[in-house]
């Protein structure tokens, strides 16, 4: 009896913390693989590709909480890498960035709009918006991408700080702020709370349609964010940037844990998921490896995360 009981703590304690220890294990596997992989150039390499990730995967996060989903994260981020560098054309660096922010906003704005106030399926909302942000960010490119016309912007991408990537602050900022949001504020445990049971929230007299709709613009904002990071590292805002970024965005959250039907996950086990995605990406480069199998791997951890998700469930049904 004391040895099944040990048993199911162990294997409780395997489902509780599968993210940390997928986590663990892909750093054991990649330093087998790489001698360079700790190395001081390569970990800040990795950090700084995928922070405009981990502003979407956070963003994504906050969606899937209350049980949507955000399709238009990429092509937002395509739509701020081109607006951020024709803006530095016209105004100052300071106003180019906040008007990009706040298209980026405003693009979640309007699918938050169409979930919250028109009842419009999530899938259905975000992928119009996927295309009209993309459609968007090649009218205003001309189907080219734009150089940079102010060096500042540019240097941020490459520059460090405190001998730390800047980009790698960005992210640090945007996930301090989502994990203070989720764990210390009414907003996080309504946003946790419309997830898990949307008409219970509803019954108390909540209206669930604001935290809907805020939700989409915080991840908007922060897909505007990553656009503007990845116009910081190339030099030039493209409008094919963030070309299936929604189904990494997704499946950082789902390897972190959280659930798709909403009400479940945390910004800690996200970040952990995006750094997962960029380990893969990150030795298969070192090894040479065509970025095609990188995909079947993804979606093998995919599957593997999702399996654990509902022995995790059942156990503790």
């Amino acid at each position: 009896m004391e040895r099944r009981i040990r048993r199911e703590s162990l294997i409780h304690l395997v489902l509780e913390y599968n993210t940390v220890l997928i986590f663990l294990a892909m750093l054991v596997l990649a330093a087998s693989l790489s001698d360079v992989f700790f190395s001081r150039n390569n970990i800040f390499n990795l950090l700084r590709q995928v922070a405009g990730l981990a502003g979407m995967g956070l963003g994504m996060l906050l969606v899937i909480l209350t049980a949507g989903i955000d399709l238009s994260v990429g092509s937002v981020a395509a739509l701020a890498s081109v607006m951020v560098a024709y803006l530095l054309g016209v105004t100052g660096l300071g106003f180019a960035l906040v008007l990009t922010v706040a298209i980026g906003s405003l693009c979640g704005a309007v699918s938050g709009y169409l979930v919250a106030a028109r009842n419009m399926a999530p899938f259905v909302a975000t992928l119009a918006m996927m295309t009209i942000a993309r459609g968007f960010a090649f009218i205003v490119s001309k189907g080219s991408p734009i150089i940079i016309a102010d060096p500042r912007l540019n240097s941020f991408g490459s520059a460090y700080w405190l001998g730390v990537p800047t980009p790698v602050f960005v992210m640090v900022v945007i996930f301090g702020l989502v994990a203070f949001l989720l764990r210390f504020t009414v907003f996080g445990r309504i946003v946790t709370a419309i997830g898990s049971n949307e008409a219970a929230v509803r019954l108390a007299g909540i209206r669930t349609g604001w935290y809907k709709f805020a939700v989409y613009c915080i991840s908007g904002a922060f897909c505007a964010i990553a656009g503007i990071i990845s116009t910081s590292r190339t030099g030039v805002g493209s409008p094919i940037v963030g070309t299936g970024a929604e189904l990494d965005a997704i499946a950082a959250v789902v390897i972190g844990g959280a659930s798709l039907a909403g009400g479940k996950g945390t910004a800690f086990q996200t970040l952990l998921g995006v750094l997962i995605l960029g380990i893969i990406g990150n030795i298969m480069n070192l090894m040479n490896i065509p970025g095609y199998p990188q995909q079947v791997v993804k979606g093998l951890i995919i599957i593997c995360a999702v399996l654990l998700q509902g022995w995790r469930r059942n156990s503790e049904a």
